[in-house]
């Protein structure tokens, strides 16, 4: 087998028990690295330590992969012109910030008749969000209502940070 000492140096191609004695004289383990390759390849290493330093790469990984937060926004087909504005400008500050937004819209009653209206509203909601956001999921039917998932659009957020980086309200709190 292929040997690979304790600090990383080629040992060269050795007998399987010359690699244990080597490594049982070092006070460590062999490993074998690669079973696949023409001679295996096996290191002399401390087999606890090597597990041990896995498991706070791993750690690590799933800290700075959080899952990404889901906001959402909420509409009914007769939803009034300054309740559409209010809630169309939550939807660009989420999507600004980076949030995956939900937009579901709620049919009540005799409104179930008039499905038309309710998806012209998330295609008016889709034309006004162009820019901020890109469509992850089309508006499709679940149950009673009408959902559709918008993510924020990366050149966007690019261009947003690169013209002053921020909201009005953030620069009041700096002053």
């Amino acid at each position: 087998m292929r040997l690979i000492g304790a600090d990383g140096e080629q040992l060269g191609v050795v007998p399987t028990p010359e690699a244990q004695a080597r490594a049982r004289d070092a006070g460590l383990d062999l490993v074998e690295i690669s079973p696949t390759a023409r001679p295996p390849v096996c290191r002399i290493m401390d087999y606890g330590k090597f597990r041990y330093d896995q498991s706070k790469k791993e750690k690590q990984q799933r800290r700075r992969a959080s899952a990404t937060k889901v906001k959402e926004v909420q509409f009914h087909p007769s939803v009034d012109e300054h309740d559409y504005d209010v809630k169309l400008r939550r939807l660009k500050g989420f999507l600004q910030e980076g949030y995956r937004v939900r937009v579901a819209l709620f049919f009540r009653g005799r409104e179930h008749a008039h499905r038309d209206r309710g998806f012209e509203l998330m295609n008016r909601v889709l034309t006004d969000v162009r820019e901020e956001g890109i469509v992850e999921q089309a508006p499709n039917q679940v149950g009673r209502n009408l959902q559709m998932i918008l993510n924020a659009n990366p050149k966007a957020r690019q261009a947003a940070k690169g013209a002053g980086g921020g909201s009005e309200a953030e620069a009041e709190k700096k002053e």
